[in-house]
């Protein structure tokens, strides 16, 4: 069966084993972008946008992996909509949000067999510009804030890839972001949530016709630590996205991605309870343009270009998400 397996893998779309990896695990450059959803509307996720290439997939060649990204979110919350912001309750939240990533995966040692592993570390930098208005006693008043800074350092210690047959993968890891970023209760744009955040994740893939052919999806359920500035902590998060990508001899390919996020639990604390727990979900759906190459020297770059448009959106910001992402090797 490893005979099997490492055959398969071999014949991946550009013949490249080192693109799995990179697809596999940078999923950081879009993950790790806020989205507006619980404190602030703020969250982790982005509808859509969570499950990457071959994210079941960790292939058995070593060494180190790079990827450059970038995630612009423009959303709004309705007028008469309130939400949780700076301490605050607030409506008609408007935020533009822009958020460049830099990743790094080390693909272990292991060998060719059932299992891999894999660390990565994502560095983040964000641009968030935000408006609201807010309720201050018995008055309003309209704010805007903007911040540019590094954004919560973001990094999955094991990534684990287990191979059920040549074509079809599982991965399993835990994603871990740390408040590493500044911030201030006062402020409603501001470069990090204060927070830690832990994301246990499952991935899989499933290859068709000789591997051009790749179905992908991505679960996980966010568990958020209080913050201790607001008193505030976020209800845990579920997600889902899924992935049909159609890669041809040119180098281009060519499919969709869609989203699910479920908030499964209440927000708590003073400001969430005056806003019954403010629990949100949101779906969303849009198209993937990929494009791979590879040396002969060994060297590989691969883009991808993502836009999702969300909808049946409650207690989130609702926007159309878009990424573009570099991966690379040499």
């Amino acid at each position: 069966m490893r005979t099997k397996i490492t055959h398969a893998l071999g014949c991946l779309p550009c013949g490249s084993l080192r693109m799995a990896a990179i697809a596999a695990v940078c999923a950081a450059g879009m993950a790790a972008a806020p989205a507006y959803a619980t404190e602030g509307a703020l969250g982790r996720p982005i509808t859509g946008m969570q499950v990457t290439s071959y994210a079941g997939l960790i292939p058995p060649e070593p060494g180190m992996q790079w990827s450059l990204g970038y995630v612009h979110y423009d959303g709004a919350i309705g007028a008469d909509r309130r939400a949780p912001i700076a301490g605050k309750v607030a409506f008609g939240i408007e935020a533009d949000v822009d958020l460049y990533s830099a990743t790094g995966v080390y693909v272990w040692p292991t060998g060719k067999g059932r299992w891999n592993f894999a660390s990565m570390l994502t560095v983040p930098y964000i641009e968030p510009d935000v408006t609201a208005t807010l309720e201050v006693g018995n008055a309003t008043l309209r704010r805007t804030d903007s911040a540019s800074n590094l954004f919560d350092l973001y990094f999955a210690p094991v990534i684990a890839s287990y191979h059920v047959s040549e074509v079809e993968h599982w991965s399993f890891g835990a994603y871990i972001y740390a408040p590493t970023a500044d911030y201030d209760p006062d402020k409603l744009a501001n470069p990090g949530l204060n927070v830690w955040t832990v994301s246990p994740g499952v991935g899989y893939t499933h290859l068709f016709q000789k591997g051009t052919l790749e179905f992908s999806a991505m679960g996980a359920l966010d568990f958020y630590s209080k913050n201790d500035d607001t008193a505030y902590k976020n209800g845990v998060v579920g997600r889902i996205d899924a992935l049909l990508i159609k890669r041809t001899a040119s180098g281009w390919g060519f499919g969709g991605a869609a989203g699910w996020i479920e908030q499964i639990e209440d927000d708590s604390g003073p400001t969430a309870d005056r806003l019954n727990g403010f629990r949100g979900h949101s779906l969303g759906i849009g198209p993937i343009v990929t494009y791979g190459k590879k040396w002969e020297n060994g060297s590989h770059v691969e883009f991808q270009f993502r836009y999702i448009d969300e909808f049946s959106v409650k207690n989130r910001f609702e926007g159309e998400p878009l990424s573009l992402t570099a991966s690379f090797s040499f």
